[in-house]
């Protein structure tokens, strides 16, 4: 599943072994790290250690000041 903020430059691709990839403007896989849902709320933990967390509402992720919509 992949959500994409409405500019196209931030990606999300949540897979389904709870990992995620994503992507900013040019550069593929700019951060890769795991996922965890609960409820309406996700929870990220880059392979670097950095964490993030966004929740799920009306078909969009909002994350970090940013709207993801899903790609379909």
């Amino acid at each position: 599943m992949v959500w994409v903020a409405a500019e196209g430059r931030v990606r999300h691709e949540l897979l389904a072994n709870g990992r995620y990839d994503e992507a900013r403007g040019q550069r593929e896989s700019a951060y890769q790290g795991r996922y965890d849902v609960s409820d309406n709320h996700i929870e990220y933990r880059d392979d670097a250690g950095f964490t993030a967390d966004g929740d799920f509402g009306g078909g969009v992720l909002h994350h970090a000041g940013m709207l993801l919509h899903r790609r379909r």
